[in-house]
């Protein structure tokens, strides 16, 4: 009963969020500064902290590329519906949204903008058993008629929502793919490079980056920085992203971004230290690491960060 009860508050949420969208509201900004991701978000005014949201965006991208595994789409409709995640959260809070239901009406909605059908019925089936997989009753239960027309509703009107605070530009998404592939062709990338290369890009997209800088940016950096950490040499000419339309400083900021990215979330990973002696318990610990904002419930792929520091990577 209490979970019915929630439900419908959330719809209720839904329903008024949606009504109380302003049509001069600028939709068509899908691009911030890391200030006002860390600082301005809507989730921050209501009071969810930095950590927290990073801990929900980190939980809808998971749980976006487990639904798109279980319902077999491609990993570019996965991207563009955790993109749909991002910028939704960067106009409602996550306070308001339930994000399971944002995520699977992202999803839903990025098979559309794909022209990746998929029925409407399966993507509410998979997604109740991935939220309920610790109730074995689950698979059954949404099979009943009650439970899956009221989930069907909340997907929805998630689905309105979603349309609504975006004015619509969630269906032209660009992701760092095509330029990447782009880049990598005219640069005759080696297999080796272009896998790493392909791999950032994955990870990138579980993070605020692609709300930082546009997708070609993206795709010329990481050419560079898995360059960099592989020593290979890629392009005709020393300052090859130029053809790409980067500037050197441009490149140089949005490496440092991608690298400060790996290395915080090194730090997550690593494993935790033994505990100090009881006698040095009073020695002044070090503050604790700013937190970033990260999109992952996995690490990165291990690459020595130092090599971002050789002389002559300009």
């Amino acid at each position: 009963m209490g979970e019915e009860h929630q439900r419908k508050r959330s719809r209720q949420h839904f329903e008024a969020d949606a009504r109380q969208i302003s049509p001069k509201c600028e939709t068509s900004k899908w691009y911030f500064s890391r200030e006002e991701i860390e600082r301005f978000s809507p989730s921050r005014k209501d009071g969810i902290d930095l950590v927290k949201e990073s801990f929900l965006r980190s939980s809808y991208c998971t749980f976006l590329q487990r639904l798109g595994m279980k319902l077999h789409v491609s990993q570019v409709t996965i991207g563009i519906a955790m993109m749909m995640c991002h910028r939704f959260y960067m106009r409602q809070s996550h306070a308001k949204n339930d994000w399971q239901t944002i995520a699977t009406s992202s999803l839903f909605l990025a098979c559309k903008a794909e022209d990746e059908p998929c029925q409407l019925s399966s993507v509410v089936v998979a997604s109740y058993e991935i939220i309920y997989e610790w109730d074995p009753a689950a698979s059954m239960r949404i099979h009943q008629t009650e439970y899956y027309h009221e989930f069907k509703e909340f997907i929805l009107a998630g689905e309105r929502l979603l349309l609504d605070t975006s004015a619509f530009h969630h269906l032209d998404i660009e992701l760092p793919y095509k330029p990447l592939a782009v880049a990598l062709n005219r640069l005759n990338a080696w297999p080796d490079l272009a896998t790493a290369a392909w791999n950032f890009v994955h990870d990138w997209l579980r993070t605020t980056l692609c709300l930082q800088y546009r997708p070609h940016v993206i795709a010329t950096a990481t050419v560079h920085l898995a360059a960099t950490f592989q020593n290979a040499k890629v392009g005709s000419r020393r300052d090859w992203w130029l053809e790409f339309g980067v500037t050197t400083k441009l490149l140089k900021e949005v490496i440092q971004e991608m690298c400060i990215l790996m290395e915080v979330d090194r730090r997550r990973t690593m494993p935790a230290p033994p505990p100090l002696p009881r006698r040095e318990l009073g020695w002044a610990m070090p503050a604790a690491m700013k937190p970033v904002h990260m999109a992952r419930g996995y690490p990165f792929h291990s690459y020595p960060l130092q090599s971002y520091r050789q002389p002559g990577i300009w």
